[in-house]
């Protein structure tokens, strides 16, 4: 299967979820984005690496990237390389020079990584195509069989004060959170607009 590389776009405070954040990857020389719901800690600490600032102690992530290259092991690319009941599977490429080892890891927990290691983070085309959003200038168009929400969401509450909204409604609320790049609240514009058009 072929590999699509991913970008880091966005990371912003959930609005609706407490004490969670949406971690936006975007596809690199491509208009997808593929919005993940993650937990405080993880959203901190991939935004201290981004930031470049150094805390007093080690974090978590610190700590491995510290253990692994004291034994020689590199972390060589993430991947998130499956998609079941909403949850992001991902795993670590490692290499200690001789042999490459996979390590399986939480998405929120392999990108913090990756960019410890300043390593590449990709998908594979079917995991884009059910749960990426589209982004076509200031258009927007759905990928083909969304059925999935975003990491940890819970769909039951996923839509609540969209339910009542109509449809064309939804597509203006979805246009609006697009354009101010508030991905994770246009995934479950997307989410409850999905679930109209398979019932």
């Amino acid at each position: 299967m072929k590999k699509i590389k991913l970008d880091i776009v966005g990371l912003s405070y959930s609005q609706t979820q407490s004490g969670a954040y949406a971690l936006v990857l975007g596809e690199v020389s491509g208009r997808r984005r593929l919005p993940i719901i993650i937990g405080s800690f993880e959203a901190q600490a991939i935004a201290i690496e981004i930031e470049k600032m150094t805390p007093s102690r080690p974090l978590t992530h610190d700590l491995f990237k510290s253990f692994a290259e004291a034994y020689h092991i590199m972390v060589q690319e993430v991947i998130i390389y499956n998609l079941v009941d909403g949850i992001f599977y991902s795993k670590l490429i490692c290499s200690d020079g001789k042999k490459l080892m996979e390590i399986d890891a939480r998405t929120s927990d392999a990108i913090a990584i990756a960019v410890r290691f300043d390593c590449p983070i990709y998908t594979y085309e079917f995991i884009l195509s059910s749960a990426g959003i589209v982004i076509e200038g200031n258009d927007f168009v759905y990928l083909e069989n969304i059925t999935e929400t975003p990491e940890e969401i819970n769909p039951v509450t996923s839509a609540s004060g969209f339910s009542a909204l109509s449809t064309d409604e939804l597509k203006t609320k979805l246009q609006e959170a697009l354009t101010e790049e508030s991905y994770e609240k246009a995934a479950k514009i997307r989410d409850e607009l999905n679930r109209r058009k398979a019932s």
